[in-house]
């Protein structure tokens, strides 16, 4: 079952019965000195939605991903969490990159042991929990590898557990797959679907791949750009268990051509405005 709302602000996600509020946005305003690239955002995250951020470039996704962590300041508006507002990053907010991130000069446990010796966990139990997380994400005859022996996806993976060390109760990820082959990026969607229905955290993901977003989210934040703003919301309700071939249902088609009309249009429109306002950005 899908359906697409236009959004007027404050929306509620399907799920949102299941507890108290993960993630609430109220008139979200974000500029790089004069150029806007957020204005008048609001959005509400239920725990354990699985939430995608769609649109084109330049409509402000990973900027509001980055304010979302507490990465950078909130100008205008409000971000909070059941934790209450947020004013800056915070263990209670895990943040996997496109670059993986991963320090060269360690290996995947130690990499993994990183966080958790920060929070000065006890050396046994940070052993404990981060072997456990490098076996989750399938690293485990790695754990002594360094990065440079790694497979791109091999890396992510380990990038994934060491932000799921700290255990924080929402995940954010910036285009975490973009930088992957065709197959390994169908192989690591289906892996992270799989950490997601295990840890029930929130997960807030950036992509600019339509197709990935509609095999991800629960729901899926269509963004305008000039400046970046939520246009339409998109609930999608589909089985993600691994090996259901959700990918190659009708109805899951359909909703990829649906969402990419929708981004499409962004993008033309945002395109026209650019081209009205040529000092822009």
């Amino acid at each position: 079952m899908t359906t697409v709302t236009e959004f007027t602000g404050g929306d509620v996600a399907a799920g949102a019965g299941r507890g108290s509020v993960g993630i609430r946005i109220s008139g979200l305003r974000h500029s790089y000195g004069r150029n806007p690239v957020l204005e008048g955002v609001d959005l509400t995250v239920a725990p354990g939605e699985f939430h995608c951020l769609l649109g084109p470039s330049g409509c402000g996704k990973s900027t509001l991903l980055y304010l979302i962590g507490g990465f950078l300041p909130v100008q205008h508006g409000t971000i909070a969490t059941d934790r209450g507002p947020v004013t800056k990053p915070g263990p209670d907010r895990g943040i996997v990159f496109q670059s993986f991130a991963l320090f060269p000069w360690k290996t995947v446990l130690q990499n993994v042991l990183y966080g958790l010796e920060n929070l000065g966990v006890a050396r046994s139990e940070r052993l404990e929990r981060a072997r456990a997380l490098i076996d989750m994400v399938h690293l485990g005859r790695f754990a002594d590898a360094y990065p440079s022996q790694l497979s791109g996806g091999m890396q992510q993976r380990a990038a994934i557990a060491r932000t799921l060390a700290i255990d924080p109760d929402i995940l954010l990820m910036d285009e975490p797959f973009g930088a992957l082959d065709a197959q390994t990026r169908r192989v690591m969607q289906e892996e992270l679907l799989a950490i997601w229905q295990k840890t029930n955290k929130v997960v807030v993901f950036v992509t600019h791949d339509v197709q990935e977003a509609v095999a991800l989210g629960d729901r899926i934040s269509v963004m305008g750009a000039n400046p970046g703003r939520i246009t339409q919301v998109v609930s999608a309700d589909f089985n993600r268990e691994k090996g259901s071939n959700v990918a190659r249902g009708v109805e899951f088609n359909s909703t990829v051509e649906s969402v990419w009309e929708m981004v499409r249009h962004e993008a033309t429109v945002a395109e026209k405005s650019s081209a009205r306002e040529p000092g822009s950005r």
